[in-house]
């Protein structure tokens, strides 16, 4: 008998010697055990990837004037909130049910637990059936919203920071309804909600969101800059840009550092589990890759601006750094590291270019998310195929897709905005800041009116 025949009937009879209900009971507790780590992970993932809301308020209070201060935290505080809401009322709904390779999802109001972890909860005595019933899931129905609502909120937190300074308060929160509650949800079931997108070539791939989240909201925020026009004085006459530097610098660098550290929940929870070894070594793998992206797009975006421009500067550094972790987020589980630094270097590097490339069309992105999101997300979907197994053909028409359907929606929802309600605050307002024209508060109470006089 061959040596893999004995091995197998050695545990056969190992197997027979054991009683039956102790097999049947250690299978339940491995179910059990998976979806206690599947759901840990979401929960802690989840909450790594809210804790970036806190990092892109702190970034775009620090890259906006003194004056603007209080609105851009209120839009965050307030776009994350209502994010939220939507996605629970109808969003998550669109995205994922019923999708089966079409286009959007069934329309159904709330998103709740399911009735299994209802009656577990509720019942005083749990039994085997019970358990059974819920494991079976592999995590908490609840848990996997909160991990894809955070998602949400991302995408949404990138138009703020494009727009400050001029847009105002009301008709930016009602584009978020639509943004988070509509347009994300549709075109996110195209591809994880098991839509058309996986049927076309090879299947788009997109692991944690650069085109899915990040080049969305770049989409939806560019729509919203070109339709809202520039800051008054941003740019003159003769087509020269005149800078407009942000406030508080160590602010803005303390938010970066916030959206490094949610950046390994944002794609390290995208492993999706962590019930085995596999998933464990793949989401360790994922970790490190996101952490080297960052950093190689740090390091090219400092040597690219000092070879440019003779000096090195910060908010170039720190959207490098932000490029970088974007550009690396469709394939964070690539298998060679020194990849990774090669993806988000590149990510770096065309931050330094294309935020001046979209100075020169007069397209007014306060924080550079456009270049950040939009551009870096669509290079890093792009290295998937270069880089790894992914489908060139798949890839092109994902990024023209999702694209386009997200531009040309919210586009109309800008129009439609500006018609009715009107979207942008007027010359003196402007003037003012917008803390105290539309608040009627200001960040900096001390600095007085100095404060309104500046730019």
């Amino acid at each position: 008998m061959k040596p893999r025949h004995l091995f197998w009937t050695a545990g056969a009879l190992s197997l027979a010697a054991v009683p039956l209900p102790a097999v049947a009971q250690e299978f339940a507790d491995k179910a059990e055990m998976e979806f206690v780590l599947n759901t840990f992970a979401f929960l802690m993932c989840g909450a790594l990837v809210m804790w970036m809301a806190a990092g892109f308020a702190m970034l775009e209070s620090g890259l906006v004037r003194t004056k603007n201060t209080a609105s851009i935290c209120l839009k965050n505080v307030a776009l994350f909130s209502i994010a939220c809401i939507m996605y629970y009322l109808i969003g998550y709904s669109l995205m994922y049910t019923d999708v089966e390779g079409g286009w959007i999802g069934s329309l159904s109001i709330f998103y709740n637990m399911g009735d299994a972890e209802a009656v577990l909860i509720g019942a005083e005595e749990k039994t085997a059936e019970m358990i059974a019933n819920v494991t079976g899931n592999g995590y908490s129905v609840m848990s996997d919203w909160f991990f894809q609502v955070v998602f949400v909120a991302t995408a949404a937190s990138i138009v703020s920071g494009t727009l400050a300074e001029r847009v105002r308060i009301f008709p930016f929160l009602i584009f978020v309804v639509i943004l988070t509650g509509i347009i994300y949800p549709i075109q996110g079931s195209w591809t994880w909600g098991g839509g058309w997108l996986n049927n076309v070539g090879g299947g788009f791939s997109d692991f944690a969101g650069s085109t899915i989240v990040h080049s969305v909201g770049g989409w939806a925020a560019l729509a919203g800059a070109i339709i809202l026009g520039p800051r008054k004085g941003k740019y003159t006459a003769d087509g020269k840009m005149h800078p407009m530097p942000g406030s508080n610098l160590p602010l803005a660098t303390l938010g970066t550092f916030i959206l490094w550290l949610g950046w390994f929940g944002f794609n390290g929870g995208s492993e999706l589990a962590l019930g085995t070894a596999a998933n464990a070594a793949n989401m360790s793998l994922v970790f490190a890759n996101t952490n080297l992206a960052a950093c190689g797009g740090v390091v090219v975006a400092i040597i690219m601006v000092q070879l440019l421009y003779g000096k090195v500067d910060l908010t170039m550094a720190l959207n490098g750094a932000i490029g970088g972790l974007v550009a690396i987020t469709a394939n964070p589980d690539i298998q060679h590291s020194m990849l990774a630094i090669v993806i988000g270097g590149v990510g770096g590097g065309l931050v330094v270019f294309f935020v001046p490339f979209f100075d020169r069309l007069k397209v007014d992105d306060v924080v550079g998310a456009i270049s950040v999101h939009l551009i870096a997300g669509i290079w890093g979907t792009l290295a998937v195929a270069i880089f790894d197994d992914g489908d060139f053909y798949a890839q092109i028409v994902g990024i023209l897709a999702i694209g386009a359907f997200t531009f040309v929606a919210s586009a109309i929802v800008w129009l439609i905005l500006k018609a009715t309600i009107g979207i942008r605050a007027d010359e003196e307002e402007e003037h003012v800041g917008l803390d105290k024209s539309e608040m009627g508060q200001e960040a900096y109470p001390e600095f007085g009116q100095g404060a309104h006089s500046i730019g």
